[in-house]
């Protein structure tokens, strides 16, 4: 059994399922004690079209992770994204309780709650409430305004939405899998953590992470996300537009993109020609490289030229000194960033993830960005062994979560308490991991779970949907 607690990051994407076991360390760090990654199958810009796929294809990277951790998964954090993600800035007011007139932290419950009150399509829900900063009395740029005195109290908010639909089928095939969900993180916030800085961050930076089928957008300013969208453009984008010049299989376009593809056609040598078979022929035909980088070049300046359009819709133009991280498998091809800076005329770079321990060395590559991040989320939100022996969850997963959010102007704090478990991550049971064959969709039984009946502060972002259930693992035997 492992001495600190466990926890796990999903990562479901077009093109791969990628699932990561982590260790929590004494110091607060996270080690890497399990990776498993599956083709995904199921899903297409995002959004789930094949829910028995999606739910084979989760399955089969949980079971890669817990035969190389030797543990069980309970449950996760996992990410979401896709074109159904939608966001928007919104302003909450409270008039200051009290006679002294100090702000509390309940004023700042009841401003964020103001704030979450917009209106959205009943087809919709709220996956995140993000405090960006505070005004008191007409004075803006507070970060933290808990004892401050004022009769008024305003924040400024960033609010993400999703499909109701779409939140529900991805739910569902996580839990049909076995496993049950912690709780659902936007992607790009979750890749953020594992590959920007907090200088990024109060400069001001676009993370670009260019998956499969999509590329998820954030704008980060002052040290908050500001701004986030999908596009539905990437690497595969590339791949099938290769794939129909060149009328070539897409296992043979993909390979023609990673060996011999580049964004910048300038740099490649006009005279080298390469010898492709085409569906239906028996002999190969020439085409040059230069003529290749050409086709890349287009869905490459396009993609990025969606990137230009978020960045205006932001109000951000002329204002992101630290440019554009890229990172996501896409990231990989050749001459991306100098492609990046001649579309948007900023500095451009591809970041792979850090902040992980142990297995680092199978996971320091931009493909595994957003799971790096999904752990990294979970174990800032997660409660230390005092906070939970002391009861205290409900302010120590709201004041933890707070750290991930200590580039934004102000802690991030907790809705009013309601009842939930908390516990320490390493469950109460032990159990072999899920057998070779064994039907993903039998949901395994749920451990006694320990701790003080309280409601995660964690959830500002995810508390009017769901408590956060942290029992990530539990051991398996021999």
């Amino acid at each position: 059994m492992p001495d600190q607690p466990v926890l796990v990051a999903i990562d479901i994407g077009t093109t791969k399922v990628c699932v990561l076991i982590g260790e929590l360390t004494a110091r607060g760090g996270v080690d890497v004690i399990g990776i498993g990654q599956a083709p995904s199958d199921g899903l297409r810009k995002g959004v789930v079209i094949d829910i028995d796929r999606t739910v084979q294809s989760v399955a089969n990277a949980v079971e890669a992770a817990e035969r190389l951790s030797g543990l069980k998964v309970r449950s996760a954090f996992v990410g979401i994204s896709g074109s159904h993600i939608g966001s928007q800035n919104s302003r909450g007011m409270i008039a200051v309780s009290g006679h002294r007139h100090d702000v509390s932290r309940d004023d700042t419950l009841r401003a964020i709650e103001a704030a979450r009150a917009v209106t959205i399509p009943n087809t919709r829900e709220i996956l995140h409430v993000i405090p960006r900063g505070y005004v008191v009395d007409g004075q803006e740029g507070v970060r933290d305004p808990i004892g401050m005195s004022a009769v008024r109290l305003e924040v400024e908010t960033h609010i993400v939405t999703a499909s109701s639909t779409s939140v529900q089928n991805l739910s569902k095939c996580v839990q049909r899998a076995g496993v049950e969900i912690d709780e659902l993180v936007l992607a790009p916030l979750a890749t953020a953590e594992s590959v920007l800085t907090e200088e990024d961050r109060e400069l001001g930076v676009v993370l670009a992470d260019i998956g499969g089928d999509t590329t998820d957008v954030a704008i980060f300013q002052d040290g908050s996300i500001s701004h986030c969208a999908t596009i539905p453009m990437g690497g595969r984008s590339v791949t099938a537009d290769l794939g129909i010049v060149l009328r070539v299989t897409p296992d043979v376009a993909e390979s023609v993109k990673f060996k011999y593809g580049s964004a910048v056609p300038l740099e490649v040598d006009p005279d080298e020609v390469l010898q492709v078979t085409s569906i239906g022929e028996d002999t190969a035909h020439g085409v040059t490289r230069r003529h290749i980088a050409e086709i890349v070049e287009s869905r490459a300046n396009e993609i990025f030229g969606f990137v230009a359009k978020e960045i205006e819709a932001a109000g951000a133009t002329n204002r992101l000194q630290a440019g554009l991280v890229l990172t996501g498998g896409g990231s990989g091809l050749t001459g991306a960033t100098r492609a990046a800076r001649d579309q948007l005329g900023m500095s451009a770079r591809v970041v792979a993830p850090t902040g992980l321990g142990g297995l680092v060395d199978r996971v320091s590559t931009p493909p595994y960005a957003a799971a790096s991040g999904l752990l990294l989320w979970g174990a800032r939100n997660w409660p230390t062994e005092d906070e939970r022996a002391g009861g205290r969850a409900l302010e120590g997963v709201g004041d933890r979560l707070g750290k991930i959010f200590k580039r934004a102007p102000g802690p991030v704090h907790g809705p009013p308490a309601r009842p939930a478990k908390v516990v320490d991550g390493q469950g109460a049971r032990r159990e072999r991991p899920r057998e070779p064959g064994q039907d993903p969709r039998t949901p395994a039984p749920v451990p006694a779970r320990r701790g003080t009946a309280a409601r995660s502060a964690c959830a500002i972002t995810a508390w009017h949907r769901q408590p956060l259930k942290l029992r990530s693992i539990v051991p398996a035997t021999n």
